[in-house]
């Protein structure tokens, strides 16, 4: 029996999800991209009688990490922290951008590498490199399931027109990493943007026109039209 503790859960008015992975048997879990409702996150891991002992950053922008955005005061990473300390992961290239928009201390962020594994628990989590929407974003990949953050929705992929965005980066996260992964991968997005919360990537593949595009030109192309 799996010893896989998994939970999405929906957050704040602009359709995110934050998630708790972690192990049953440890009774340990990571929250992942924890923003918006940090009581609601808090208070399932409690009631599971699971502990959070890190956090994963996909990306710095306050719908995710906590911070100001649109007028939206938004609790996150901080309060967490406030409530419960622990380890804070990110990609090295978010790192300025997580302590600046969400008020912790970069020393407060432990740098993990593309590929570097993670354990709580008896549960292993992958952090896989996908720049691109931002320049350190990543996805986790653990037990067949992958939280791709704003990386890669079911049926679209993130925005690439923001401060620090590089389109011809995602193309090449989304064909050489992601669209890599056994179809069997579950697809855990950051957002809600579809009528499912969650599907293999074999079925990701059939609905999203972003991982299936033949070449660079052709991409470049489709993203000057967006």
């Amino acid at each position: 029996m799996s010893s896989l503790y998994f939970k999405q859960l929906p957050v704040g008015p602009m359709a995110n999800y934050s998630y708790l992975v972690g192990c049953t048997k440890s009774r340990e879990c990571f929250a992942v991209d924890p923003a918006w409702d940090i009581a609601k996150i808090v208070n399932t891991a409690a009631e599971d009688e699971m502990k959070i002992t890190g956090i994963l950053v996909s990306h710095y922008h306050p719908d995710h990490i906590g911070g100001h955005l649109w007028g939206h005061d938004i609790a996150g990473v901080k309060e967490l922290l406030d409530l419960n300390p622990c380890p804070v992961y990110a990609q090295n290239e978010e790192i300025r951008g997580i302590a600046q928009l969400s008020g912790i201390s970069p020393k407060e962020i432990t740098r993990v590498r593309s590929g570097e594994d993670l354990s709580v628990g008896m549960i292993k989590i992958t952090c896989i490199h996908t720049p691109g929407h931002t320049p350190g974003s990543q996805c986790f990949l653990c037990s067949g399931s992958l939280v791709s953050g704003d990386t890669l929705f079911l049926s679209g992929c993130g925005r690439v027109d923001l401060p620090g965005s590089d389109p011809d980066a995602l193309y090449f996260s989304l064909k050489d990493k992601i669209a890599q992964l056994p179809e069997s991968t579950l697809i855990y997005p950051g957002h809600h943007y579809d009528s499912s919360s969650y599907l293999p990537l074999g079925e990701v593949k059939k609905i999203n026109p972003y991982l299936n595009v033949p070449s660079l030109s052709a991409w470049q192309s489709m993203m000057s039209a967006r």
